[in-house]
């Protein structure tokens, strides 16, 4: 799911293609994308782009009519800059946004159709598209401890709760977590005030390289290549490679559609946490350590 860094490329790659520029079409392929009825989406057509925000996660499209379209791309959806008029061709291509110098085209790849579009007027409606999380960059250290601390949770959970904080994810929360040297599993009221100085700051320094990182890209192309998996990255999608600080093997928990990837060498003393798929396998000889990983692996 495209996170806070890669909203942000997109919203600078938009800036410069569409405000101020007038929506003169919106069409629409798929029937599950659309999902309010009031106003109706043709309220922003033949209006300027006024201005542009990021919701969390959600790309938000100003009119100057105080009209807003969001989109939330969810796992799978992504944004194109088109020729204007770019047909639709295709059970991927979801919806099109014409503008006199091109067409913004969102896809969503797969078979479940989760990306949505939500048009609202004025900012009171807007702000119900807001989960609520804070802004870190706008946070100190004692606001965003509280926000963690709210409830006693995970800090894999806390960082990608979008009530907690806002447009961090699975990815950047693996990336932070590596960053700041802390397991994904310790609970929020465990953390020492050191560990707070650190994932705080892990947090702010590991978002901010990765959004400069990707506004320069997006600089000279539009960000077609939007992916949780970069090459990059010090753990995320890294399973089973060395870790960039100590060397050792990253390791992962999966769980449904994701997985958590950490250093356990680097972030849990060396302990290697249970994977629920492998640990209900193994049970008791599910491996604590890496050295116990290891000999397990060559049995």
């Amino acid at each position: 799911m495209p996170e806070l860094p890669d909203i942000s490329a997109y919203l600078s790659a938009l800036e410069e293609r569409i405000v101020g520029q007038p929506l003169e079409h919106v069409r629409i392929a798929s029937a599950f994308l659309l999902r309010t009825a009031q106003p109706p989406v043709t309220d922003a057509v033949g209006h300027r782009v006024s201005e542009l925000r990021r919701i969390g996660k959600r790309i938000a499209i100003g009119l100057d009519n105080d009209v807003w379209l969001v989109l939330h791309l969810m796992i799978a959806g992504r944004l194109h800059w088109r020729p204007r008029g770019a047909k639709l061709a295709g059970r991927n291509n979801l919806a099109a946004f014409d503008f006199p110098n091109g067409s913004l085209v969102l896809t969503e790849a797969g078979t479940k159709r989760r990306a949505s579009l939500y048009v609202f007027k004025g900012e009171q409606a807007l702000a119900s598209a807001d989960p609520g999380g804070i802004d870190v960059f706008a946070a100190d250290l004692p606001a965003f401890r509280a926000a963690l601390t709210l409830e006693n949770r995970t800090l894999k959970r806390a960082l990608t709760d979008p009530r907690i904080l806002s447009g961090i994810g699975n990815a950047y929360s693996d990336e932070i977590l590596h960053a700041a040297q802390l397991s994904p599993v310790t609970l929020t009221s465990k953390l020492t005030p050191e560990e707070w100085n650190r994932l705080f700051a892990a947090t702010r320094d590991t978002l901010r390289l990765w959004i400069d990182r990707l506004r320069i890209e997006s600089r000279t192309n539009f960000p077609e290549k939007v992916t949780a998996f970069r090459a990059d990255m010090a753990v995320h999608g890294r399973y089973g490679k060395p870790c960039p600080r100590c060397g050792e093997p990253v390791q992962r928990i999966r769980y449904a559609d994701n997985e958590t990837n950490y250093c356990a060498k680097c972030q849990t003393g060396g302990r290697v946490l249970a994977d629920r798929a492998l640990s209900r396998l193994l049970g008791k000889d599910w491996p604590r350590t890496l050295d116990e990983l290891e000999a397990l692996k060559r049995h």
